[in-house]
């Protein structure tokens, strides 16, 4: 009889090494993933709570006691915080987050509707700092006295250092009230894009979103110009880089295929990252150009205790950047073939 190895291939009778990290690791995140959504959910749900109560602010201040006790029952707020805490987590792992105090309806489709705005927003902006941001940088670090590059570096430092509140203000001053030529306020016409609004499928539409954009943008594009002038200032003293010059290699080549190439890991993993912080703390910017977005609707929901919509902000704003890591560092792994999802070297 043959042995059992010699009927069957290895890669049949055990799992391949690989895929089987990959699917530890993606586990492993995902539990990682649940814990944090336990405790910030008890966080915001604690401090929601503590800041008072929203009976005092949804009803009429002339209501007497029999009102207010039974619109207390009705929104569930006369149980003790524990057992509303405990409710809460039961009817979540069904995917019910709450109903929303101030507009009595389902939490999640609360946000759902404001979140094609916010995302569209975060995606203008990420790709202007991108395009901009990228080639820039590539500049700054390939000629570092130039003239060119010391304003490129001046206008990043303007980009760290200036408030993303005043920005927004000095754009709406020259562009909309000094010119004339963008909209301040407002979201304008929209399209829709597989069922869903979006506007820059159209010029109204479009016009509206280039300053909140810009001004979302403008942070993000400093930090790529930095990022990446560094990136290009260090790979440029490479041996690999050497080497392409001796062989006498066009300098496009050089820069695009050994050069950016190898400046991209870090840039990828930061970009990533902002994504995420884009779409969670866009707040600023959707108050001053009011935009229907989530920022504003939590600004909105704060307003009036409205906790079943701050918590399903915070815990949708949370899961967002758990999906967005995992997929950043599954990137990264397929980047560069040294790393290993599982933290051990190749």
């Amino acid at each position: 009889m043959l042995p059992v190895s010699a009927s069957f291939p290895a890669s049949l009778l055990t799992p391949h090494p690989s895929r089987f990290s990959v699917i530890v690791f993606i586990l492993r995140r995902l539990a990682q993933s649940a814990l944090a959504l336990l405790i910030m959910s008890a966080l915001v749900f604690v401090g929601v709570f503590a800041i008072g109560n929203p009976i005092d602010i949804l009803i009429n201040p002339q209501a007497d006691q029999a009102e207010i006790a039974r619109a207390t029952a009705a929104l569930g707020l006369d149980q003790p915080l524990w057992v509303q805490y405990w409710d809460f987590l039961g009817n979540a792992l069904g995917g019910d987050l709450g109903r929303s105090f101030s507009h009595n309806v389902p939490a999640v489709q609360l946000i759902f509707e404001r979140m094609p705005a916010t995302v569209e927003l975060a995606l203008t902006a990420m790709l202007i700092a991108i395009v901009l941001g990228i080639p820039l940088g590539l500049i700054a670090g390939m000629k570092p006295d130039s003239w060119f590059s010391k304003t490129i570096m001046a206008g990043s430092i303007l980009g760290f250092s200036l408030p993303t509140f005043w920005v927004g203000l000095m754009l709406i001053m020259v562009f909309s009230v000094y010119f004339g030529w963008l909209p301040s306020t407002g979201r304008g016409h929209t399209t829709l894009l597989f069922g869903v609004p979006v506007s820059f499928l159209n010029w109204d539409g479009l016009m509206h979103l280039l300053m909140p954009a810009l001004n979302l943008a403008l942070f993000k594009l400093s930090l790529l110009i930095r990022l990446t002038r560094a990136g290009t200032r260090e790979a440029m003293l490479q041996d690999y880089v050497k080497f392409a010059r001796a062989k006498g290699l066009p300098r496009r080549r050089i820069v695009l295929v050994h050069v950016l190439k190898n400046i991209m890991i870090p840039i990828v993993t930061v970009i990533g990252l902002e994504f995420g912080s884009v779409i969670a703390f866009s707040i600023v910017t959707e108050t001053i150009f009011a935009w229907p977005g989530m920022g504003k609707l939590l600004i909105d929901s704060i307003n009036v205790l409205d906790r079943p919509v701050i918590v399903a902000y915070v815990l949708i704003i949370v899961f967002m950047f758990v999906i967005i890591n995992l997929l950043v560092d599954l990137l990264y792994s397929l980047l560069d073939p040294r790393v290993r999802l599982t933290g051990t070297p190749a």
